[in-house]
């Protein structure tokens, strides 16, 4: 099997891989990113967004460095993108499809000004959510006819509640489905511990928290027949959230073992593409050696919610006098303080 990264390893920026452009970027040139990616050992960061402001200081941030970055929405907020006053019904999920659709046209349209790649991506879709999932792969669908390209870059089935066996069937019935539209699809195996979005994994068997080499080379060895444009979000440890130190059992060095074991069937170097869940709170090191292996994308979301709300904390905590009314403050009882309740002025110290 030829290596897929070998064109990339000498490429010296992203910007040379053919298509590359500012905003959000799918199929053939969001692939070649990922491979570019793992050629030069590094993986993108996936932050989660709830709303305009949250993708805004992505995109800033991204610009900022002068790197890539994902934008991608879980079903959770992608209801709060399109409000939470709108009906959600179980089995529809019709908030959340309106949300996701609604917050990738907003990346859409904002992110060429940034000046940066960006790919658009939603996350953990569980099997009781595949109304959701149904609902934006019809739009991607539809967008494909009039654009050309999907809506989104990817999308992540997690099944790995799921038998294995039926998680990789159901993975691969939807991954025929997105390569028509040259769609990536993110698959979990494995279950990552922790809370995130509702889903509450912390009390999980600590086997489960770790794949093993056979059961990765069975997702490869069913999908890749049908698509090259497929990551594996294996388990190696990971838990959504942040913990006391030693809570957490990081084993990295499993993801190089999926390798060497697939790339001895194929006669390949790191052959597979991985994702890196549960980001949040991570020793550098671990982090350092998953992208030895492979890792392409990784997620980030508990730390991004921190830091977004300690920007209003400390907004607080230093105009506290200026936020007890609409009027009166150190500088007179009838000085008004519109300019620090106004919603435009904590959101920035969040962003």
């Amino acid at each position: 099997m030829a290596d897929p990264c070998a064109q990339f390893k000498d490429m010296k920026s992203y910007w040379d891989i053919p298509g590359m452009k500012a905003g959000v970027i799918t199929g053939k040139v969001a692939w070649s990113l990922l491979q570019f990616c793992k050629a030069k050992g590094f993986a993108l960061p996936s932050f989660n967004c709830t709303g305009s402001s949250s993708c805004n200081a992505v995109l800033e941030a991204a610009a900022k460095i002068g790197m890539p970055a994902y934008i991608q929405f879980s079903e959770g907020g992608a209801a709060f993108f399109a409000g939470k006053g709108l009906p959600n019904d179980k089995g529809k999920l019709q908030a959340s499809i309106l949300g996701a659709c609604a917050g990738a046209h907003y990346v859409r349209n904002v992110a060429p000004a940034y000046g940066i790649p960006v790919l658009v991506h939603s996350d953990h879709c569980a099997k009781k959510l595949l109304p959701w999932f149904d609902g934006m792969l019809e739009y991607d669908e539809y967008f494909f006819s009039v654009k050309g390209e999907p809506l989104f870059s990817s999308h992540m089935l997690d099944l790995s509640e799921e038998p294995h066996e039926e998680n990789i069937g159901i993975c691969a019935v939807y991954l025929a489905r997105m390569a028509k539209i040259n769609c990536i699809l993110e698959m979990e195996i494995g279950i990552t511990g922790g809370v995130e979005d509702g889903v509450d994994n912390s009390g999980i068997a600590k086997d489960k928290l770790y794949s093993t080499p056979e059961e990765v080379w069975q997702v490869y060895e069913t999908l890749a027949p049908i698509s090259e444009k497929f990551t594996i979000a294996a388990a190696f440890g990971n838990v959504h959230g942040v913990y006391k130190a030693g809570n957490v059992v990081l084993r990295p060095e499993l993801l190089g073992s999926f390798q060497d074991y697939a790339g001895k069937i194929l006669q390949s170097s790191k052959p597979l593409n991985f994702v890196f869940h549960g980001g949040s709170g991570s020793e550098k090191r671990s982090i350092d050696e998953a992208r030895t292996h492979g890792v392409v994308k990784m997620n980030v979301d508990t730390d991004t919610q921190w830091a977004y709300w300690e920007g209003i904390k400390k907004f607080y905590d230093d105009n506290e006098l200026f936020l007890q009314g609409q009027l009166g403050n150190p500088k007179g009882l009838d000085k008004p303080n519109k300019s620090y309740y106004d919603p435009r002025k904590w959101n920035r110290e969040a962003e």
